[in-house]
């Protein structure tokens, strides 16, 4: 949305922003707590204490400042659903793969609106089938440009 121009004002970039910081937070939970790991010793959160959901809680309690309330309900969601929260970031660079790539096929062509009206055509596809699909776009793209 920030590159689309739809954030109008620095408050709009700074939620962006604080969205992404609590995507990155629940991913070290998540992995921390379902893979049963310990904090490592040079973290100054609780080193070399196994993760448990009390300490998930506090960790991104600690790291966002997000109402307590709304994490409590994030973390049963991470609990409940182990990898949900690394697919989603696994995803998202799947995504910007792509369209890093179909904008570097394409160069000044390279329209973002149509990549992701060409993308979100494609509905729900696996990360292999949306990189291959983009790249078959860029390329018909790129083609339409010149021809």
């Amino acid at each position: 949305m920030d590159e689309l121009g739809y954030f109008e004002s620095p408050e709009h970039r700074l939620g962006f922003l604080h969205a992404q910081l609590l995507r990155a937070v629940r991913v070290v939970v998540d992995i921390g707590m379902h893979l049963e790991l310990r904090i490592p010793a040079e973290e100054r959160f609780h080193p070399g204490e196994m993760w448990t959901p009390d300490l998930g809680r506090e960790f991104l309690f600690s790291r966002t400042r997000s109402p307590r309330s709304f994490l409590a309900s994030e973390l049963d969601r991470y609990l409940g659903r182990p990898g949900q929260a690394i697919a989603y970031k696994v995803g998202e660079r799947a995504w910007l793969a792509a369209r890093d790539e179909a904008r570097r096929r394409l160069g000044p062509a390279f329209a973002l609106m149509a990549f992701h009206s060409a993308a979100l055509d494609l509905g729900p596809v696996g990360l292999d089938q949306l990189a291959s699909e983009c790249a078959a776009w860029a390329r018909r793209s790129a083609a339409g440009a010149t021809g």
